[in-house]
């Protein structure tokens, strides 16, 4: 399925459009990646860590929101954003959420 953040696809006409799609994936802080993160903070660098849980948080969000334009006979979504929001007491959970529009292209 095409996804993408534009509003249209170069080369297509959208024939119909199904509706808002969305996919929400909620994870919670890890107490070895806190770790890991704190010893990254004192020396410097990126968090391979946390990036690779926010990559499969992302992934997860992304197909959720697939399966349910899928759900709905789409063939692509467009004017996708994606939204990263801590929650929880104390920031102790992340969510990443992701919409866009179910459209079937020609």
């Amino acid at each position: 399925m095409l996804v993408t953040t534009t509003p249209t696809v170069q080369g297509h006409e959208i024939t119909k459009y199904l509706g808002v799609v969305c996919g929400e994936v909620v994870i919670g802080a890890h107490l070895g990646k806190d770790i890991l993160a704190s010893l990254t903070n004192l020396v410097g660098g990126r968090s391979e860590a946390y990036e690779s849980t926010l990559r499969e948080t992302r992934d997860d969000a992304m197909a959720e929101m697939m399966d349910e334009a899928k759900k709905l006979g789409a063939n692509a979504i467009v004017g996708t954003k994606f939204d990263y929001t801590v929650i929880g007491q104390s920031g102790s959970m992340m969510m990443v959420a992701v919409s866009g529009t179910a459209v079937t292209l020609t």
